[in-house]
């Protein structure tokens, strides 16, 4: 869930707790959940003492299985519905010893998401934990039922230096490790493991010594089946795979490797885990063959079988992501652009119709830097129903990543000023977060069906607390419900919006 805050809420966040319910609608159905949100400083997974975000003392948070319905979590769309998106635009921060009621829904097919809290470097901290989003009986998944599922949720974690956990554990036979993450396989059958990058700098290389893994699925679409030894996951990006038991019987290594860091390091910063078969009786060996794994890139071109060939476009924004420095200041930009975030949520101050002092609309550029930077609140139009071309570039020299709420994006390629003319318009997948290489550009096409209030951001946790993101306003006049719905009964107000 990505509520975000103030530093006084993070303040008093720290000093206590707070309580979500969130009721999840489906089909005439609903399911109810508690969520507890505290502070632990007794778990340190790795031996360190840092405080760790809990949700119902978990780390991470315990498991949702839902049916298809519309939460912010990392890749759900909140059709119709950015008053409870959960980021600084739309919300106000919950407070110490306050309860929300939240009623969301969601849309797609069986796949894999993840909560998490977004307010400043809470993070950083821990507070994420799985969402499962299952079929309707109606709707056929495109590969036979696994014998199980598996979460993977894999990440940099900083206490002194950095490691990588997996599911909240330490690497196996690190010493400073309490614990460590391990899965059992029956011989000859196949299982599902739901893999998300939960962390907030590093992308990772995923493998599972001596055995295949087939792509089956990313962020709520179905790709066409490709078969993988090893695969690349940046920040917030999600993947299914099918991995089947057909190795002899013994325990494997399950590994997980930052991607563009000194190759020297990366054994004492890999997440690694332990795959083993019921029967076995013979540990994994090898592992320093397998951690020192060639680090070039593995990364999955995912593709499905639907067509853009038609589209007409109504907008285009090329967007800089770059470091700056203002007065004095480490920042991050959007086309020279620092975000700072009001006091006023952007949705309120729209919705209440006092934009004074919060925002002007449509006044930084889409598509241009001049080399001067600035702190500003970004805040640009979108044409309701109208199709986008994003054009992300890259001017650091580390790799990025860039996701949109309230919408999925066809991710189209490479780009540059003549290369629309490769543009993968024939199969493109539909994904919400997408990378972005040092120096390079990545265009995707959007389709503005979803009227709200919709941030745009760097998935790097860095890159986003110091100013790389923006929002992305589309409008519909019409009050109609279906279009977008009212705001909640229990919207919670801060700022200058009316008590």
């Amino acid at each position: 869930m990505a509520f975000l805050g103030n530093h006084s809420s993070l303040e008093l966040l720290l000093a206590a707790s707070f309580i979500l319910l969130a009721s999840l609608a489906a089909n005439g159905d609903e399911i109810f959940y508690e969520w507890r949100v505290a502070i632990d400083t007794k778990i340190k997974p790795v031996s360190a003492d840092q405080p760790v975000i809990t949700i119902n003392g978990m780390f991470p948070g315990p498991l949702i299985n839902a049916p298809q319905m519309t939460i912010f979590m990392n890749g759900i769309e909140q059709r119709l519905n950015s008053w409870q998106d959960g980021v600084s635009g739309t919300n106000c921060p919950i407070q110490t010893w306050e309860k929300l009621d939240l009623s969301v829904s969601v849309e797609g097919p069986n796949w894999e998401l993840f909560l998490l809290p977004f307010s400043l470097f809470q993070k950083s901290g821990g507070g994420f934990g799985p969402i499962r989003v299952y079929n309707r009986i109606i709707i056929s998944v495109p590969f036979p039922k696994p014998e199980a599922e598996y979460d993977l949720l894999i990440g940099d974690w900083y206490p002194k230096s950095y490691k990588m956990l997996l599911n909240g554990k330490g690497p196996y036979i690190d010493p400073s490790t309490k614990s460590y993450e391990s899965f059992t396989f029956t011989p000859g059958k196949t299982y599902r493991l739901r893999i998300s990058n939960v962390g907030n700098v590093w992308s990772f290389n995923f493998r599972i010594q001596n055995h295949k893994m087939l792509l089956v699925e990313t962020e709520g679409s179905y790709t066409n089946q490709i078969t993988f030894d090893s695969l690349d996951v940046h920040v917030g990006q999600s993947y299914s795979v099918l991995v089947t038991a057909d190795q002899k019987a013994a325990d494997y290594y399950i590994v997980a490797t930052p991607k563009m860091v000194n190759v020297d390091k990366i054994s004492s910063l890999a997440a690694i885990g332990v795959l083993h078969y019921a029967n076995s009786t013979t540990n994994a060996t090898d592992l320093f063959q397998l951690v020192e794994y060639d680090n070039r890139s593995c990364q999955a071109q995912p593709t499905r079988n639907l067509q853009v060939t038609n589209v007409t476009l109504s907008q285009t924004f090329i967007l800089h992501g770059s470091k700056a420095e203002i007065d004095g200041v480490s920042s991050y930009t959007v086309n020279d652009v620092s975000y700072i975030t009001p006091t006023t949520p952007l949705k309120l101050a729209d919705h209440f119709g006092n934009w004074s002092g919060v925002f002007q609309l449509d006044q930084f550029s889409t598509n241009s830097s001049n080399g001067s930077p600035k702190h500003g609140v970004f805040v640009a139009s979108g044409d309701h129903k109208g199709w986008i071309e994003l054009v992300f570039m890259n001017d650091l020299d580390v790799m990025d990543s860039w996701h949109l709420d309230g919408f999925g994006f066809l991710l189209l390629g490479d780009w540059t000023n003549h290369s629309r003319s490769t543009y993968n318009i024939y199969d493109p997948v539909v994904r919400s977060t997408v990378q972005v290489y040092p120096k390079g550009w990545t265009g995707v096409y959007a389709y503005l069906d979803n009227p709200g209030m919709w941030n745009l951001r760097s998935q790097n946790l860095r890159n986003w607390y110091l100013g790389q993101e923006l929002y992305l306003r589309v409008y519909d006049a019409d009050p109609n419900p279906a279009k977008e719905r009212p705001p909640p009964d229990n919207l919670l107000l801060c700022g200058s919006t009316p008590l």
